[in-house]
């Protein structure tokens, strides 16, 4: 199969297509490429939600396989039996504070889960590969500068070393096989269906209900924020028109310190600033990550289109429009999570 028959792909497999960047993916892909066919492969660990894909679950277009990346036989098969031309890898263990108490998951899956991955798009006859990556490889900056491709990767936590290891396996698959992939780094992703142990639907949750919202060190942290569907966007971008082997930093352009984000979240939702309550900070915690997304915007024509305030307003009222929802999640598995992260800070 050549690299230009790919360039439009007939079947994709997403995995990891219930959590939340996959999910908004799946959905996306759905509503913007007609002649796209959709495969699903999740293994539904605590992240991962069908109630996410509830809107297309009876889509002709769209399928769902419920099988896990650390099983190199089921990654084959589902390339195999649903004739799938291209993968786009979310599937990953993603939250930093879970990868500091139990870092060995983290291996397991985002190294040997795309380890598996590649192995089966080398099988089933090299497939494009678009490896769905992380600026928290490129490690933490001071209060300048601007994070490249070219960056060297220096990972702080476990999560981010999975993920840096990975993204270099796949890199090597391109080098050594010839495979054609396509990595993406990412800035942090906010936007309906994301799973509330990250910050901004944990503050939004929290809020709701008048609880404290936890905002690690001084908050003075600063990350670069992107709106879910600008990212989906630059994804399917990338994947039809990247140029295989490179890599391409995805930016919102949207630096904010923590504790502006939560200020912001409280402003939108009328609730008072006093709510805030400074916690112990995380250990090894990156003070800032600040996305260069100039080459995939000179070269693929790709740029964020939703500003920081308005983005968050949506979020906002998309949770609070989805309280069943929000409820639903934060029960069971959830609460203990909660207590174990935050109670002894």
């Amino acid at each position: 199969m050549t690299h230009e028959s790919i360039l439009q792909p007939r079947t994709v497999l997403v995995t990891g297509g219930a959590g939340f960047i996959g999910s908004n993916f799946v959905r996306y892909l759905l509503a913007a490429q007609p002649d796209v066919r959709v495969v699903n492969m999740d293994c539904l660990t605590y992240a991962g939600n069908l109630e996410n894909l509830a809107e297309v679950a009876d889509n002709s277009r769209y399928a769902f396989v419920r099988a896990d990346i650390r099983d190199p036989r089921a990654c084959v098969e589902v390339c195999q039996e649903n004739g799938v031309e291209a993968v786009v890898h979310f599937a990953a263990e993603s939250h930093v504070d879970r990868s500091i108490t139990g870092p060995a998951a983290f291996v397991e899956t985002n190294v040997g889960g795309t380890l598996n991955l590649l192995q089966a798009a080398r099988e089933c006859g090299n497939l494009r590969f678009l490896q769905v990556g992380t600026d928290e490889v490129y490690g933490s900056l001071g209060p300048t500068g601007l994070f490249t491709e070219t960056t060297p990767l220096d990972p702080h936590s476990p999560y981010s070393a999975s993920k840096a290891a990975a993204d270099h396996l796949v890199s090597a698959f391109g080098t050594t096989y010839g495979l054609p992939v396509v990595i993406t780094r990412c800035s942090n992703n906010y936007g309906p269906y994301q799973f509330p142990e990250k910050m901004i639907p944990l503050m939004i949750n929290n809020a709701r209900q008048n609880k404290p919202l936890p905002v690690y060190g001084d908050g003075s942290n600063v990350r670069d924020w992107l709106y879910v569907e600008d990212h989906c966007r630059a994804l399917w971008l990338a994947l039809t028109k990247g140029t295989p082997g490179r890599v391409y930093n995805i930016g919102g352009n949207s630096e904010r310190t923590n504790l502006e984000v939560v200020k912001a979240i409280l402003r939108h939702m009328g609730k008072p600033e006093s709510l805030i309550s400074f916690v112990k900070d995380r250990p090894g915690h990156d003070f800032r990550y600040a996305i260069d997304a100039s080459r995939i915007h000179r070269e693929l024509g790709w740029s964020p289109t939703v500003d920081f305030e308005t983005g968050l307003g949506r979020t906002i009222d998309w949770y609070l429009a989805h309280q069943p929802w929000l409820d639903h999640i934060v029960s069971g598995e959830y609460k203990k999570y909660y207590e174990a992260m935050y109670a002894g800070r």
